[in-house]
């Protein structure tokens, strides 16, 4: 009578072993990718905090922001003409001074 009140224990025991193996499996899957989720999205700086999700503002460096406006002000001022401006340092329409001919300029083949 002992040995048939032990079976169904044991079977019991080996269901609830499985059950608990399976549940640990999903567990530590769902742990690894939302810490991989987690990651990627603090490089694009968005957070996910208990109150909501919050988007930080990318830290730009003082000297990397200087660069960078300088760089676009460079490049504006090198795709801008000035048509009535005469430069007293030299002579951006190529003329020659002492002739007022038109300087002439190598052609290439």
């Amino acid at each position: 009578m002992a040995k048939s009140n032990v079976l169904p224990l044991i079977l019991l025991l080996l269901f609830v072993g499985v059950l608990a193996a399976v549940g640990f499996v999903v567990y530590s899957i769902v742990q690894g990718v939302s810490k991989t989720t987690r990651e990627k999205m603090e490089k694009k700086n968005v957070v996910f905090t208990k109150d909501g999700m919050k988007v930080n503002v990318k830290e730009v460096k003082d000297e990397a922001y200087k660069d960078r406006t300088q760089s676009v002000l460079v490049n504006m001022w090198n795709h801008t003409s000035f048509p009535a401006y005469k430069s007293r340092l030299w002579d951006m329409q190529g003329k020659d001074e002492k002739s007022g001919a038109e300087k002439r300029k190598p052609h290439s083949k």
